[in-house]
């Protein structure tokens, strides 16, 4: 497994941006197959799982695993059915060890805890690897992967599925082209509430068809409870990554994009909102403020990120007064000259007509996230949402969330990108990472 590292050894080895003609050699698949079809693994059958299955299905799938019996039962008769004969498994690392010379690709839909655990193994190992978002559990884990994907030059993609949209590329392009102006502030409403207070349930027998310890997998052994298996995990502080660990990867990646936020080397996190929470689970009803600083061309930024709808901002209320608009999931943008959302259409509508189209400057993708890393091994390129480049600093900027969570609120947290630690409130950095279980590490 990679040993541990700070961010900025990272940088200083090599981890610059991943150009398109280093990654656009020919790869050589696994062993000859039918059709020259990649081998894909699937990781996590339930869920957004269902997606690895049907992307799997489209070249050879050759292994499926799932801690829950239930799942591959109904996977097996309702999506695979005669197109394929997976060996079935629920220890992803007993897939990898029996299976690897038949892989090319591992797709993983698993919960947030027992990403970077499969990740790593698979990249490890030379495979391509997409994970569902957020690509990690905590911040160090981001960039354990996003230097092991370097190191071993292996194709990655996180499943943000914004991030391939025409409209995101669009979004970016208004904006560099000025159609607002510099931005000064962006509201984003995440459109969940993850989360709760309160110690464990009862503990209850394991239920027969559910592998529990591959569940567990590197968290701290507990017995089996309700509220985890298969959904409400998110709220679980050893297992998801609550609110903003969950959405900020699709609803702040527009702001990631829009601001250039991979640049920025330092800025502060502040929680302004909070309820609930414990030892156990994650606060709800957040607002965390990003603040940026100015940058060459670039004015500071305060970035405003919501749980829910409910805490929606007034300028938001206004500007959906003012222009007949409803913000759901959505970021506003604000600029010096006028607003746009993250739809990439200026406000209002007659505005945005009047606006002259800029030029498609951005690489477009090729599909979703799967679809688009099976083009890039076959033709060559950059993956979307590649790890080292996009996936791990959009999610490390999402998961400093958590640390103004966990500080409280009004209590703000310095932020060093490349030495990936809080500089003023040095007890916060025991939550960038975590302890694994024996034989789980990352």
């Amino acid at each position: 497994m990679s040993n541990v590292y700070t961010r900025r050894e990272w940088l200083t080895r090599g981890a610059a941006s991943v150009g398109a003609a280093a990654l656009a050699v020919p790869y050589v698949m696994a062993q000859s197959k039918p059709g020259d079809k990649l081998g894909v693994a699937v990781i996590g059958a339930g869920g957004m799982g269902g997606y690895s299955v049907d992307c799997a299905l489209l070249e050879n799938l050759v292994a499926l695993v799932d801690v829950d019996e239930h799942v591959i039962a109904g996977v097996m008769k309702d999506k695979v059915k005669d197109r394929a004969k997976p060996k079935i498994f629920h220890d992803f690392r007993k897939m990898l060890d029996e299976c690897h010379r038949e892989i090319d690709v591992v797709l993983i839909a698993t919960p947030d805890h027992t990403h970077a655990p499969a990740a790593i193994r698979a990249i490890d190992l030379g495979k391509h690897t997409f994970c569902q978002k957020p690509l990690a559990h905590n911040i160090r884990e981001c960039y354990v992967l996003a230097k092991a994907a370097k190191q071993k030059k292996v194709l990655t993609q996180m499943g943000n599925q914004g991030q391939f949209s025409e409209g995101m590329r669009r979004m970016a392009e208004y904006i560099e082209a000025g159609a607002i102006g510099p931005i000064v502030e962006t509201h984003s409403i995440l459109g969940r509430n993850f989360g709760g207070k309160g110690g464990r349930p009862p503990s209850k027998p394991v239920p027969a068809h559910l592998h529990w310890d591959e569940w567990l997998g590197p968290a701290p052994y507990r017995d089996y409870h309700e509220g985890l298996h298969p959904f409400n995990w998110r709220s679980w502080r050893a297992f998801g990554t609550g609110t903003i660990g969950d959405m900020a990867c699709h609803n702040v990646n527009p702001v990631f994009w829009g601001l250039k936020l991979g640049e920025v080397k330092r800025f502060t996190v502040t929680c302004l909102n909070t309820t609930g929470g414990s030892d156990e689970m994650y606060p709800q009803d957040n607002i965390v403020l990003y603040e940026i600083p100015a940058r060459p061309g670039k004015p500071a930024a305060k970035v405003y990120v919501y749980d829910h709808a409910g805490l929606k901002p007034e300028v938001m209320k206004e500007a959906e007064k003012k222009y007949n608009r409803q913000f759901g999931e959505f970021t506003l943008f604000v600029g010096e000259k006028g607003m746009m959302g993250s739809d990439g259409r200026i406000l209002p509508e007659e505005a945005h007509k009047k606006f002259p189209s800029p030029p498609k400057t951005y690489p477009r993708a090729h599909g979703g996230p799967v679809e688009d890393l099976y083009y890039c091994i076959k033709n060559g390129g950059v993956p979307a949402s590649n790890f080292p480049d996009a996936a791990t600093p959009l999610t490390a900027f999402a998961l400093c969330g958590h640390l103004a969570q966990f500080a409280g609120i009004g209590k703000k947290i310095e932020w060093d990108v490349e030495a990936m630690k809080c500089t003023n409130l040095p007890e916060i950095n025991q939550y960038v990472a975590r302890t694994y279980r024996k034989g789980w590490e990352v």
